[in-house]
């Protein structure tokens, strides 16, 4: 399942997409609360309902989301790889996952713990609001892509 792991972590947390150009200290503070995990193909990093409690940055790997409807197999809604990010669900509250996370393949995350996220986001507004700027795509995405899924399953 989910394994701790820290070899090489300050160098490829700095250098992944979502975190790159954040300003500096920022983004240091925001590495001091994570850790790296990895999953197996099968394994679910995130299952709906359940409480929001990280932010997760893909390394490797690729990771479906998934939308579980009654009386329905698994439903898709999209599919994202390295330098992509899953999670938005632990920013509004009640903080609880609205869709299940399932590794694909081997993957490797940065896995940042949600409420001192948010306690950081809180004590750096400046930079926060640019945190905020740089997923708010990532969620309208997200939407958008459950919306069209929803959509062709149920018909329009």
């Amino acid at each position: 399942m989910t394994k701790p792991h820290t070899a090489d972590r300050s160098s490829s947390f700095s250098q992944h997409p979502f975190v790159r150009d954040l300003p500096p200290p920022f983004a240091a503070s925001m590495e001091r609360l994570a850790v790296e995990r990895k999953y197996e193909a099968g394994d679910l990093l995130l299952r709906e309902g359940e409480v929001a409690h990280e932010f997760l940055l893909l390394i490797e790997g690729k990771v479906a989301l998934e939308a579980v409807l009654p009386d329905r197999p698994r439903l898709t809604i999209q599919t994202v790889g390295p330098g992509e990010v899953v999670g938005w669900s632990w920013l509004a509250a009640p903080y609880r996952w609205r869709l299940d996370a399932r590794a694909l393949k081997p993957t490797r995350v940065f896995s940042v713990d949600s409420d001192r996220l948010r306690t950081l986001l809180d004590e750096n507004p400046v930079d926060g609001y640019r945190f905020l700027l740089r997923l708010l795509p990532v969620i309208a995405q997200r939407l958008e892509n459950t919306q069209f899924q929803l959509l062709d399953v149920h018909g329009s």
